[in-house]
């Protein structure tokens, strides 16, 4: 049994009731948001196959947001049936959970509500995480060989050559706190590419090994300046 009086009962009837008409006349005056046009009227685009992603970047967040804000509406809508029974076969103004009698104070300021303080039903962040990301840890686990002395090409080596390319990283958001310039964002961009020391990127032999090639390159250079150099190299250059 509730504790509202008739006249309480009847306000919140009718504000109920006041509530719904103006969610639907709100719904039909924006006509769904214009969910009952196609993506492509609204954006006069035949096909966007041909178009950067980012050129229906607006129109799909905005798709979204009115799906969501739709969403709500009907929820809210939803609720409010639920009181009007409630309120029909007189258990309205008692907890669905509990029992006990909610506060006028509490049905004034949600009508819709069923439920008292204590067993309200609460939204509540979830920690839980995508399944995606077991399958994919650690990152390239699938494919990176890392762990078995493996010194080929792997996945992670396939990513480094696609992340060269560029991606939407700066220095200041890279994985390399120490980047200088764009050029060195990328994952272990300082990595040997196809080749372990550096002396095995510039010298080469023929198949049977005798004839020595010197190849002047980058690495070359910094071999013969550093310390560590053998000038000689350079004399057979």
């Amino acid at each position: 049994m509730n504790d509202l009086s008739p006249n309480q009962l009847d306000l919140l009837r009718s504000r109920l009731k006041d509530e719904y008409e103006a969610i639907q006349s709100n719904i039909m005056k924006s006509e769904h948001d214009g969910l009952a046009r196609s993506l492509r009227d609204e954006t006069g685009e035949l096909s966007p196959i041909d178009n950067h992603p980012g050129d229906l970047g607006t129109e799909l967040y905005e798709r979204g947001k009115d799906i969501a804000l739709l969403e709500q509406q009907e929820l809210h809508m939803q609720r409010i049936e639920a009181a009007l029974r409630a309120i029909e076969d007189g258990s309205y103004g008692q907890c669905a959970s509990c029992g006990e009698p909610i506060p006028f104070e509490r049905l004034n300021a949600l009508p819709d509500c069923l439920y008292c303080i204590q067993h309200a039903p609460r939204s509540l962040l979830s920690d839980k995480r995508p399944v995606e990301e077991q399958f994919l840890h650690p990152p390239f686990g699938r494919t990176s060989m890392d762990e078995h002395e493996y010194s080929g090409f792997d996945g992670e080596d396939s990513w480094q050559i696609v992340e060269n390319w560029g991606n939407s990283d700066s220095p200041a958001m890279s994985e390399n706190r120490d980047a200088p310039d764009y050029n060195h964002i990328a994952i272990d961009a300082e990595e040997n590419d196809g080749y372990v020391e550096a002396m095995e990127s510039f010298l080469a032999t023929d198949i049977t090994g005798r004839h020595v090639t010197v190849i002047r390159n980058r690495e070359y250079d910094d071999y013969i300046h550093s310390d560590e150099g053998d000038h000689g190299l350079d004399a057979e250059a």
